[in-house]
């Protein structure tokens, strides 16, 4: 029932043709359209930064370090659509609702990004992995390229849920309401001890961020445009 609620939603906002033969398939959103804009604005213009560090180079982003580049405004409700080119060991992620940008990390929610071929992250836990809610959800039906390879993310943020769209794929949707521990997930899994700050408690007005170069592999960012919900 989840899915098919997911399903409408991508619906709604993408329009009839959104919905492919197959109901976890979904089209790439036309971010040409009204209301897309390029979340960093040009040449990184509507961001927060380290000019040491990241640099947008013929549209392609990157970092030299693990930093996370921020967008300026804040959202709540949005869409996220984007590229992103792991290389071997990447591992960095998007993060959403993140109402302070310096201690990030328990006060957001990650979306992870990691090169699921290599032979650290190949063995990871799986909410550690290529497209899961970051300690605390696994994706499934992933069909992600290798290293070297762009890959397609459409992320949507509407209320409590969040869903991911890998490479045309729905592969992940979390309720956040459902995470009301810091310590278990509702599975039973563990959660890492530096998210300390429940799911369910966190406020979802923040900034939109990407984390920079992270486990000593780099990752490459292009296309990064966002549509407000409202």
């Amino acid at each position: 029932m989840k899915k098919l609620q997911v399903i409408l939603m991508f619906l709604c906002i993408f329009g009839a043709n959104a919905i492919m033969a197959q109901t976890n398939s979904v089209s790439v959103p036309n971010t040409t359209g009204k209301g897309w804009k390029n979340l960093f604005g040009n040449n990184l213009s509507n961001a927060i930064y380290d000019k040491a560090i990241w640099k947008d180079s013929s549209g392609v982003i990157t970092a030299s370090k693990d930093d996370a580049i921020w967008s300026f405004e804040e959202y709540d409700d949005f869409v996220l659509d984007l590229d992103f080119q792991n290389a071997d060991g990447t591992n960095s992620g998007v993060i959403v609702h993140a109402t302070d940008i310096v201690e990030w990390i328990p006060h957001s929610v990650e979306i992870q990004i990691a090169d699921d071929y290599s032979k650290q992250w190949s063995k990871a836990d799986p909410s550690w992995q290529c497209a899961a809610i970051f300690g605390h959800k696994p994706a499934t039906n992933k069909s992600l390229k290798p290293a070297g390879e762009w890959n397609h993310y459409t992320i949507t943020c509407k209320g409590k849920m969040i869903s991911i769209v890998l490479n045309g794929t729905l592969v992940n949707e979390c309720n956040m309401n459902d995470y009301t521990s810091a310590k278990k997930n509702p599975d039973g899994t563990n959660i890492p001890s530096w998210l300390s700050n429940p799911m369910a408690t966190l406020e979802l007005r923040g900034h939109i961020g990407l984390q920079g170069k992270h486990a000593g592999a780099p990752i490459y960012f292009k296309n990064v445009k966002v549509l407000r919900l409202h």
